[in-house]
């Protein structure tokens, strides 16, 4: 079997669901498994635009 390997980091994930505001949610319930899966999704789109920026702010 492979090992799981995290694509985002937990801080990153944190940032995501702080501008998304459902960072209480995440941690009131100490995990992500309570989070709908659409807000998920949100997460990573959010994350795609925080590499984006750091990747424009390098031009």
């Amino acid at each position: 079997m492979s090992r799981r390997r995290r694509v985002m980091s937990d801080s990153l994930k944190m940032e995501c669901a702080k501008e998304l505001g459902i960072y209480d949610t995440v941690i009131n319930d100490g995990d992500f498994g309570n989070v709908s899966s659409r807000n998920c999704g949100n997460i990573v789109t959010t994350a795609i635009q925080i590499a984006e920026r750091s990747l424009g702010a390098g031009k």
